[in-house]
């Protein structure tokens, strides 16, 4: 296992295949680097590096008490570029690690960054509040925190369904997808998971998004239950300068898993132009 550890002594892991320009790639919550399985062997293959790690408290990295927020979840990225010593890296994340990506291009420029790339991503905020009225409501990010505090391994079975998708009229369920979401998310520390709700619900990207001084391609779903498109990709591409946007006709939150194959077409056009 590959790992590093970063100033506050936490273990941070990740797996380095190929060699390449590289892409690095952050997860979605309650997931881990696998999740990326299939974008990185796509890419991997077609002559880039591709990297992915486990956010502190996720997969095999430390499970810690305290630093499971944004600002904390980006320095840890900033160590691990510099311990690989990444130059023009292509930065892709989803859900919560999109908000991870925008949150160290804000915190630590984009010396390391070439482009990058925000799927189903969560800022600019997801909570609903005055100034964002048709966010996501607090009691239904409080109904989460139970589901993780009462009894996560039901709720992660439970979620993976509006995840991708499962529950629209002709969807095609995959029980093998589904009972890898719930393995990854068993594999995340409790205390880890909890905090991070507030983390990837709570945090104003709205700063960062407008720091972004790269080429940036904002992919979402128009049929995002998790992280829905109004309130996330339409306001974050209007953020970010001259930043792409391509929206996907009824595909879910979980796109970058079921719908792999069209994704890494988009993403592969994107690095490539």
């Amino acid at each position: 296992m590959s790992t590093i550890t970063v100033k506050d002594g936490t273990q941070i892991y990740y797996k380095d295949w190929s060699s390449g320009q590289p892409i690095f790639f952050s997860h979605g919550w309650p997931l881990n680097a696998d999740a990326w399985d299939a974008e990185m062997l796509f890419l991997g293959q077609r002559g880039y590096r591709v990297i992915a790690h486990d956010r502190r408290g996720h997969g095999r990295s430390g499970q810690t008490w305290d630093g499971n927020d944004m600002d904390t979840y980006a320095d840890d990225l900033a160590e691990l570029f510099e311990t690989l010593d990444l130059k023009d890296a292509i930065m892709v994340g989803h859900s919560t690690g999109g908000g991870e990506v925008a949150r160290y291009i804000g915190r630590h420029g984009s010396s390391r960054v070439a482009k990058a790339v925000l799927i189903s991503a969560v800022p600019p905020i997801m909570v609903k509040s005055e100034k964002n009225p048709i966010g996501t409501p607090i009691e239904a990010l409080n109904d989460i925190r139970t589901g993780v505090t009462k009894d996560r391994s039901q709720f992660f079975k439970d979620l993976s369904i509006p995840f991708f998708g499962y529950n629209r009229e002709g969807a095609k369920t995959s029980e093998g997808v589904r009972e890898n979401f719930w393995f990854q998310g068993m594999q995340s520390g409790v205390k880890g998971c909890y905090d991070c709700i507030k983390a990837f619900s709570e945090t104003d990207f709205t700063d960062d998004l407008k720091k972004i001084d790269v080429p940036t391609l904002v992919m979402h779903g128009d049929d995002d239950q998790i992280v829905p498109f109004p309130d996330a990709g339409a306001l974050t591409a209007k953020l970010v300068k001259n930043a792409i946007l391509k929206v996907y006709p009824g595909f879910p939150h979980g796109m970058p898993i079921i719908y792999a194959d069209i994704i890494n077409r988009d993403l592969l056009e994107f690095i490539r132009s």
